[in-house]
């Protein structure tokens, strides 16, 4: 097993990752911008070492430098989190050409995936559905696009082949908007990621949103670890999760499940990875995307399974066959997660930046916060404004629900303004409690309505045994006739 790892990467994982490291008796070397030299993940970690710089590029992004120090400090391995260079082929690449372990697939697997069009045309050979679509070597002219458009049907989407997180990504509902939707999505995508290479997919209306984490390791075994539900997004990014989803079947969950191994083993893929899928209204799926990397919301797989998936990652790293078998996992119960951004809801997701005043997280049983700052933190322009993830467990839905709206309301923030009321709203939604979405909930959904909740979810609550009867009627009483309001429920921060 490895004896020191670098953890290129900030925030929030950069501590979940030197929390496992340590578990292990492994030392965490963290690095760090000039913005994050007092950073959580610095002060955590055994080593930590500037990147000199303020921006991404100038520092998390530097291939060689990253590599440096991880040479010169003597680590045996990099674990790249998630962003950043974590799909980063040359990345990988330049890591195994120093000598060092990457910890996560090989550079050609990220390669293959990182490009859309190679990754549908990948899958697709190896029998994974994907969505009907046009793609080549992504350089077609507009003739040619607008021809394959009115074959495959509108609405299409244009995407970009490396893209990613929404960027170079355009609904054409007609040739019109196919023509405009082919210059801006070029545009986008070359500012992004210096290639304009755009292909079409057939539009899935009403679309559901998920994905099934996979696992594989160096001697050809692959796994799946069940599904998380991904749909409530806004801008194409995830913000709220669950597991299982409330939309699959048993059968339909054996049938993506197959499928998502089915495309591991395709890739050769080994380490912790996700294979994303669009799911319609028929129940009918398709691949949308292999993440090469660990996902944002792994913890509430973490939670069903009882496993820890850095640890997983590290010993599959370092040679070890994975210890079990797909009969092995038996996933338990039901898990929600929120993604705690610094950011104003009401003024569409703008950012927020300043200083924490206060940090008071909701504790307690079958209740996890991954954090990557604390009361006194600056939240600075230069990164993505993610402060933590909340995750909770309950034997049931409801259970879970009904957990994940105390931890919210007790959940204290100031100095910035964040999405926790927000997110608090969304859970009271009667159509997010019946779990009946898809990735278009947000367009239309108001977070200025009374945010009550349904009776099964309050007897839920009443039930978890946290609180006194009366408090729980006190709060079902204040829920039906006020939004939700960290201040309303600041308890002993209420005057600060």
């Amino acid at each position: 097993m490895f004896k020191k790892v670098l953890i290129a990467n900030r925030g929030e994982i950069a501590v979940r990752i030197t929390n496992t490291l340590q578990q292990m008796g492994i030392a965490a070397v963290a690095v760090h911008s000039e913005p994050d030299r007092w950073g959580l993940h610095v002060r955590r970690a055994d080593e930590a070492y500037a990147l000199d710089g303020e921006t991404a590029a100038d520092t998390y992004l530097r291939i060689d430098r990253i590599i440096d120090i991880a040479k010169s400090c003597g680590a045996d391995a990099i674990h790249p989190g998630y962003g950043f260079l974590s799909e980063n082929a040359e990345f990988a690449q330049a890591c195994s050409d120093a000598g060092i372990v990457f910890i996560g697939p090989s550079p050609d697997v990220i390669r293959k995936m990182g490009d859309k069009m190679i990754a549908k045309t990948t899958l697709a050979e190896a029998g994974v559905p994907v969505v009907p679509g046009y793609w080549d070597e992504g350089h077609a002219d507009v003739a040619t696009l607008e021809k394959e458009a009115e074959r495959i049907g509108y609405p299409v989407l244009v995407k970009a082949a490396a893209g990613g997180g929404g960027k170079g990504m355009r609904i054409a509902k007609d040739v019109k908007e196919l023509r405009s939707g082919i210059d801006i999505a070029r545009r986008e995508s070359a500012s992004a990621f210096g290639d304009d290479r755009v292909f079409l997919e057939k539009y899935v209306t009403s679309p559901r949103h998920v994905e099934f984490q996979v696992f594989g390791d160096s001697v050809g075994n692959a796994v799946h670890m069940f599904e998380r539900e991904c749909s409530i997004q806004r801008r194409y990014q995830k913000i709220i999760e669950e597991s299982p989803s409330p939309a699959l079947s048993p059968k339909l969950r054996e049938e993506m499940g197959a499928a998502a191994v089915q495309a591991a083993q395709a890739l050769g893929y080994s380490g912790a990875g996700t294979v994303e899928f669009i799911l319609d209204a028929s129940g009918a799926f398709y691949f949308l995307e292999v993440n090469t990397r660990l996902q944002v919301e792994h913890p509430i797989t973490e939670m069903r399974l009882q496993l820890d998936l850095v640890r997983l990652q590290l010993e599959v790293a370092a040679g070890m066959p994975l210890p079990f078998e797909q009969a092995d996992l038996n996933p338990c119960g039901h898990a929600f997660e929120c993604r705690i951004y610094a950011e104003d809801a009401t003024r569409g997701f703008l950012p927020s930046v300043g200083a924490i005043r206060h940090f008071d997280a909701p504790v307690g049983a079958n209740i996890r916060l991954d954090s990557g700052v604390q009361a006194g933190d600056e939240v600075s322009v230069y990164y993505d404004p993610m402060l933590a993830k909340l995750a909770v467990w309950g034997q049931t839905r409801e259970e879970a629900l009904a957990r994940m709206a105390w931890a919210l309301r007790r959940f204290v923030v100031t100095g910035v303004t964040t999405n926790i009321a927000f997110m608090a709203a969304v859970l009271a939604d009667p159509a997010f409690v019946r779990g009946v979405y898809d990735t278009h909930f947000l367009d239309s959904f108001r977070a200025d309505g009374p945010a009550e909740l349904p009776d099964e979810v309050l007897v839920a609550a009443a039930m978890l045994g946290r609180e006194k009867k009366s408090t729980v009627r006190g709060a079902q009483s204040e829920a039906q006739t006020s939004t939700p309001s960290p201040w309303r429920d600041a308890g002993h921060w209420r005057s600060a």
